[in-house]
């Protein structure tokens, strides 16, 4: 698991951008867990090359979200199958969702937009 600090956080409530990694350094069709500022999020590259990033922990279990399988554009906990999509939501009924963060790739390298501190 990689760990990132910010080199520039955020300031005056602003949103922080972090470069997280290349693109090539994501696997098609599964998850990578990144440490950024405290926070361990779970980045995924979809089949048609969607990237998208959710907290790591499955709020059921704590099952670790990057080492679930990816099926379309949600993520499927390796502990118990519950799926999760990219805005977060929980197939199963009265399971809360999981935060999701802005992702953008530029080029060949992606960045993650975290909320201000």
């Amino acid at each position: 698991m990689q760990t990132l600090a910010l080199k520039s956080p955020g300031r005056n409530g602003k949103p922080a951008r972090v470069r997280l990694c290349a693109l090539d350094d994501l696997p098609v069709g599964l998850g990578r867990p990144f440490v950024v500022e405290g926070r361990t999020i779970a980045v995924f590259r979809a089949r048609d090359g969607k990237v998208f990033a959710t907290d790591n922990a499955c709020p059921h279990k704590n099952g670790p979200l990057a080492d679930g399988m990816l099926v379309g554009h949600q993520v499927v906990c390796p502990l118990h199958a519950f799926r999760f999509g990219t805005d977060g939501e929980c197939d199963q009924p009265n399971v809360c969702a999981v935060a999701t963060y802005p992702v953008e790739v530029e080029g060949a390298a992606v960045f993650i937009t975290l909320p201000a501190a």
